[in-house]
């Protein structure tokens, strides 16, 4: 039942984003609803999508995984390894310096080095279903950004250095809240193998 719930949610949530490539049906529904219902609507949509993602994943966890393929214990230090970057690169989308003009995309980026790297250390269906959607969508984005003929919203002046390293010092913070609090924490998996809290 889980696996079906975060199934749901995967589609809910991932067919909301493609929806969002299909400029011409997403400017006629604009010009149907309006901008903030238009945002509202797809903002709704997303939650419910991330609460039945994250409630059907947990659920299926907590009713036993369903093995696929055994990763070996190595390729937990690749999810270690890459997700600082990626962290950083989240901050870089919001904090845009060098890394963000040189990317382009950061978020996506990241996006697609957490899906990865996840995808190595997970092994059962209901990981490989999670992480193989969210990076087949995250592909799918970036290649359908080099076709759409609107220019999306009003750009965003670059920082330069200063907003790199201001990025990096973020994005590090969320690296470590992310491993040392949410992980063990929401998850139930210490990311480093001990949590903030100590157990």
């Amino acid at each position: 039942m889980g696996l079906a719930v975060e199934i749901l949610g995967l589609v809910i949530f991932l067919g909301a984003h493609v929806f969002v490539t299909r400029r011409g049906e997403r400017a006629a529904l604009i010009a149907r609803l309006g901008v903030w219902p238009y945002r509202g609507l797809f903002s709704l949509v997303s939650l419910v999508g991330i609460g039945l993602i994250a409630y059907g994943f947990a659920q299926y966890r907590a009713t036993g995984l369903i093995p696929v393929w055994n990763p070996p214990l190595w390729t937990r230090h690749i999810v270690i390894a890459l997700m600082w970057p990626a962290s950083i690169l989240i901050a870089a989308a919001y904090i845009p310096g060098n890394i963000k003009k040189t990317l382009k995309h950061p978020l996506l980026v990241a996006v697609k080095t957490w899906a990865f790297a996840h995808l190595c250390a997970n092994g059962d269906l209901g990981g490989i279903i999670l992480f193989g959607s969210v990076l087949a969508w995250a592909v799918y984005d970036r290649i359908s950004l080099k076709y759409r003929s609107d220019v999306g919203g009003p750009t965003i002046p670059y920082g330069g250095a200063r907003n790199d390293i201001i990025a990096i010092v973020v994005g590090t913070i969320i690296y470590l809240a992310l491993g040392l609090v949410f992980h063990p924490v929401v998850i139930g998996l210490p990311a480093f193998g001990t949590s903030a809290f100590g157990s």
